[in-house]
């Protein structure tokens, strides 16, 4: 209570000072201002609103920072009017009392704009918040003097048990602290991210793992060194962390099993981005390696997340493991008649004209047996691009041998039946009648 009371009687004292009469014309001027700042805004505003809508193909950071700008351009354009209010005082009287309200004002819009933009960097919009209150009443209370009070105050309010302590200027700075190293570390690893990826000595999955190991180490550094900045007691936390992890062992061991089998993916590089496999019914390619699952694209458009664990326990086909090789087989028959010799030549020929077949590993085709309409083939044949379809390809392959053998009269048979009419009538002798 007693902080409170000095807070009052600051806050009442520094109210005072700016009634002076002295001051008075200043307040008047202020007002002014944002009258003027106000006009200023609604004429300003919507041009500039038409203009960023004219603005077409421009990358998107710079369309997020215009769009910034417009939310507080009548901060910004009361800002301009009060410092050029400033200076025409500055000129007419050369005591800095006479402006001192007007640069007091200004000074703090322009903090409060600083801030404004600074914590766009911050993504989580709940911390942004806390964040953004925070320094915005911390550089406010500062400028009026009052901050001493103010942190006395936050300070008294809190709770003891033994030798711990929690208050809420603590809390405050603590979530501040974290969120503004948190904010570093997360610049800091996607500036290193780039630079790993960029770098093609590295291994797909290697990239994955160095990055995620440089997210973990950074923020929890950025974590814990936030709680001792502010003065928080580790020891303690080490001890309930880990009676907590404890507890959160047995609740959540699928969680810490795909966590576990994706670290194992990574180190033993048996799948990485860009690889195309088939699991189960699911055929795709791998968009991205997460800490708990694996998205894997289709070619319809659908985005399967598999857990990493399915991938470690269950049977995956890489069709791109070792090498982007890959054997395709197609079956096909035609009819008795034809010469094996030639069919096997022209199905050769049609499969090396498709593209996105190799000539490197040119196609083969083999008789597989007697039907009973046809001679049957297999076509084998190679390409490297999986991730552009093997249905296609394969109706390309199809549709290659059909022109081919229409070309050249070769015949693609189907079952037939046979029916013959017997010219004896049936007799049916039958009964006496009763």
């Amino acid at each position: 209570m007693a902080q409170l009371l000095d807070l009052w009687e600051q806050a009442m004292l520094q109210a005072r000072l700016m009634l002076l009469p002295s001051r008075l014309y200043q307040v008047g001027i202020l007002i002014l201002c944002v009258g003027l700042a106000w006009m200023l805004h609604r004429w300003v505003s919507p041009a500039m609103r038409e203009w960023m809508r004219t603005l077409e193909g421009r990358p998107k950071w710079q369309l997020r920072s215009l769009l910034n700008i417009h939310r507080r351009l009548f901060l910004i354009v009361f800002a301009l009017v009060v410092w050029s209010a400033a200076r025409i005082m500055a000129e007419i009287t050369p005591f800095p009392s006479r402006r001192f309200l007007l640069e007091l004002v200004g000074t703090i819009t322009v903090a409060i704009l600083l801030v404004g933009f600074a914590a766009r960097l911050v993504r989580n919009r709940f911390v942004r918040k806390i964040v953004t209150w925070a320094l915005w009443i911390t550089i406010t209370f500062y400028y009026l003097g009052l901050l001493d009070e103010m942190a006395n105050f936050l300070d008294s309010l809190g709770i003891s048990m033994g030798d711990f302590n929690l208050s809420l200027l603590t809390l405050i700075k603590a979530v501040v602290s974290i969120g503004v190293l948190i904010t570093l570390a997360r610049l800091a690893t996607t500036a290193a991210a780039a630079s790993i990826k960029k770098n093609e000595e590295i291994s797909p999955s290697m990239q994955v793992l160095a990055v995620k190991v440089l997210q973990v180490v950074a923020f929890g550094a950025a974590f814990f060194i936030g709680l001792k900045m502010v003065g928080v007691d580790l020891t303690g936390l080490a001890v309930l962390s880990g009676a907590i992890g404890v507890g959160l062992g047995f609740g959540l061991q699928k969680v810490v099993s795909n966590l576990v089998s994706g670290i194992i993916i990574l180190l033993d590089k048996s799948i990485k981005p860009g690889d195309v496999i088939s699991l189960g019914e699911t055929f795709g390619w791998i968009n991205a390696l997460g800490a708990r699952y694996v998205s894997i694209t289709t070619r319809d458009g659908k985005e399967y997340l598999i857990p990493n664990e399915d991938l470690i326990t269950g049977q995956v086909v890489n069709w791109s493991h070792s090498n982007d090789f890959v054997r395709l087989d197609i079956y096909f028959g035609t009819a008795y008649h034809d010469d094996p010799h030639k069919v096997r030549k022209l199905a050769i020929e049609a499969a090396s004209g498709v593209p996105r077949v190799l000539s490197s590993r040119p196609p083969v085709c083999h008789i597989v047996g007697f039907g009973d309409s046809s001679v049957d083939y297999i076509l084998r044949f190679w390409i490297t691009d999986p991730t552009g379809g093997l249905t296609n390809i394969r109706g390309n392959v199809y549709l290659a041998l059909w022109d081919a053998f229409r070309e050249h009269g070769i015949t693609i048979p189907f079952p037939q039946r046979e029916v013959k009419l017997l010219n004896e009538a049936v007799k049916v002798e039958t009964g006496p009648s009763a």
